[in-house]
């Protein structure tokens, strides 16, 4: 069986990975607020725990693997649109208009995740479907002096529990010291976390012993995971921004509330991502969806190409240029697997990058040797364990139905004029052209050759002839 190794966040290493049960794999992934498109950024983890999943399907078989990623349906983000369509006039009550926002934004979501060639997880549980569960968390909690009630609300003692912190690496007195914490009359210690807090009568809410309310975030996926999963199961992932406090939240009071099991035994966290180099931003004029790109003409395959060129575990950078050179080397991949047969499975060098923490840019690396070596069956192999040129990403990279030709004359003659007359403003000017409309441009003394590139417009072509 092919060996493992994944890096834990809670041990800062490394690690052959061995599941709790011989031979089968849990995973549990935080998931998305529904209240709107999914960014970019959201997107990055979906992709990274994709390749696990996958790689541990291939590794321990799909019948032995059991992915779960939540969705969080309680929201105050969700509450806010859906009170400002009913005071615009959307019929329904508040909770039927939160219900069809989650559904809508829920469709969204999948439906953008599918184009980027995700696999759907075994469980897609809702926080609202838990609630009962939240609840008999939260009791247990208290009644074992773990969390305590007060002013409607339930709140975990952060101090009861010893190993606070040890996850992010923090301690509790320098967290404190140096982060900003609500500082509220409910609250025994600044430290101390929501687990419910009451709802006013125009928010939606739930009966509990501590009065009509809802439960707070971090309890969510400790209920959830534990009731799809149990009490210990293998690997926790998520993005690094959640690591403190969402996930050492999650550790306190799943390991307080059943003290039997160990909960996550690793812990996985992807960085983050950048545009251009920047941190994205709407003030920055950087910031879009994965629907934006989608409608923009770029691939979604082009789109994972790029996420998986960069490790995981670093910074990834979105640039208009690593999209183009994705396109180009998959739509070469696609020419050289078209119409054969996969191997019976990838190559060897690819599968032992990927099992090596999810080097997925080592693998990228690896079927480059492939492609150039001819070995197209193992090249096709090896993609559709990555989710790569499998038929469900589309033909784009067949290109558009659109003949360049006179294009390329056009910039052909004006070269040539250019060379005798010295004057180049209209070779500039049709190359800006070309490049704008998506088009990659390779000039020689023989010829000129326009290339479609993922974000090829023929619209903008229209005024050049």
């Amino acid at each position: 069986m092919t060996e493992i190794k994944l890096y834990n966040s809670k041990t800062r290493k490394k690690e052959v990975f061995e599941p709790i049960i011989q031979d089968r794999v849990s995973i549990y992934v935080c998931g998305p607020t529904v209240y709107d498109r999914a960014h970019l950024g959201n997107a990055r983890p979906v992709v990274v725990f994709d390749i696990l999943n996958r790689l541990m399907n291939h590794v321990y078989g799909d019948e032995n693997v059991t992915y779960v990623r939540n969705f969080t349906d309680v929201d105050d983000k969700i509450n806010a649109t859906a009170l400002s369509r009913k005071e615009a006039g959307a019929e329904g009550t508040l909770e039927e208009l939160i219900a069809e926002r989650t559904e809508e934004t829920i469709g969204w979501y999948l439906g953008d995740m599918a184009a980027l060639g995700a696999l759907e997880p075994d469980h897609m549980p809702r926080a609202t479907q838990y609630i009962a569960q939240m609840i008999e968390m939260i009791e247990k909690l208290i009644a074992d002096g773990y969390a305590y009630a007060k002013d409607g609300h339930a709140l975990f003692r952060v101090r009861e529990f010893e190993n606070y912190g040890k996850l992010s690496g923090r301690s509790v007195d320098d967290m404190i010291a140096g982060a900003r914490v609500e500082v509220a009359p409910y609250k025994e210690d600044p430290m101390d976390f929501v687990l419910w807090k009451p709802s006013s009568d125009d928010l939606p809410g739930w009966d509990s012993p501590w009065g009509r309310g809802r439960p707070g975030w971090h309890i969510e996926c400790s209920a959830m995971s534990y009731e799809i999963l149990g009490d210990s199961f293998d690997i926790h992932g998520g993005g690094n921004d959640l690591q403190f406090p969402h996930h050492e939240n999650e550790v306190a009071q799943s390991c307080c509330a059943h003290p039997e099991g160990e909960f996550a035994r690793v812990w996985m966290h992807n960085e983050m991502l950048q545009v251009e180099g920047k941190k994205m931003s709407k003030s920055l004029g950087n910031f879009f969806t994965v629907r934006d790109l989608l409608e923009q003409g770029v691939p979604g395959e082009v789109i994972r190409f790029v996420f998986l060129s960069t490790h995981y575990r670093k910074p990834m950078d979105w640039t208009a240029k690593k999209a183009e050179e994705a396109a180009n080397t998959l739509r070469k991949w696609r020419g050289l697997t078209a119409g054969i047969e996969p191997a019976a499975s990838p190559s060897p060098a690819v599968l032992a990058a990927v099992a090596d923490d999810l080097n997925t840019a080592g693998a990228l690396a690896e079927m480059h040797k492939l492609a150039n070596a001819g070995d197209a069956a193992g090249l096709l192999a090896s993609g559709l364990m990555l989710g790569l040129l499998g038929d469900n990403l589309g033909d784009w990279a067949q290109g558009p139905d659109v003949d360049l030709s006179a294009f390329e004359t056009q910039l052909f003659e004006a070269r040539v004029q250019a060379m005798e007359s010295k004057d180049f403003s209209e070779v500039d000017r049709l190359k800006s052209a070309f490049v704008d409309a998506g088009l990659e441009v390779r000039m020689s003394k023989t010829g000129v050759e326009l290339v479609p590139g993922a974000g090829f417009d023929a619209k903008k072509l229209e005024a050049l002839l």
